[in-house]
């Protein structure tokens, strides 16, 4: 069993036809202030498993800061089934629905295990403090 991709978006689902639907990608956020919380944002994963992984297996993320601070983690059963008829392996998404709090600037990764083996790491580029200023297309700026 392994992770083909660790993401963050907007939003995403499963259509009626089993397609994973993933809107608005991200990989940076600028934050005004800190601390502060990203709100609503979703982590999706897409996980492949082989025949032999049917059963319950433990998937556990955890939220690190810049500094190698954990500040949450989170932890749920995946129960993988048998592959679809005609199939080679399952194919499964996972989407999670989630507050990230945000501390200090710099690269923060949300780390995915799966048995207690590491997976994978999506990292999210945090920038933060006042938004720079934009000189108009003239080169003056107005008073």
């Amino acid at each position: 069993m392994n992770v083909s991709f660790a993401l963050f978006a907007d939003a995403a689902n499963i259509s009626q036809e089993g397609k994973l639907n993933i809107l608005g990608i991200f990989d940076s956020v600028h934050v005004g202030q800190f601390p502060s919380l990203h709100p609503r944002g979703t982590l999706v994963l897409r996980i492949k498993a082989s025949p032999s992984d049917q059963g319950i297996h433990q998937l556990a993320l955890r939220w690190i800061n810049p500094r190698g601070v954990e500040l949450w983690t989170s932890q749920a059963e995946l129960e993988i089934g048998p592959p679809p008829p005609n199939a080679a392996d399952v194919d499964m998404p996972v989407i999670v629905q989630l507050d990230l709090p945000l501390d200090i600037v710099g690269d923060y990764r949300m780390t995915v295990t799966i048995d207690e083996r590491p997976q994978t790491i999506a990292v999210l580029h945090v920038r933060g403090g006042a938004a720079p200023i934009v000189p108009p297309a003239n080169g003056q700026l107005m008073s």
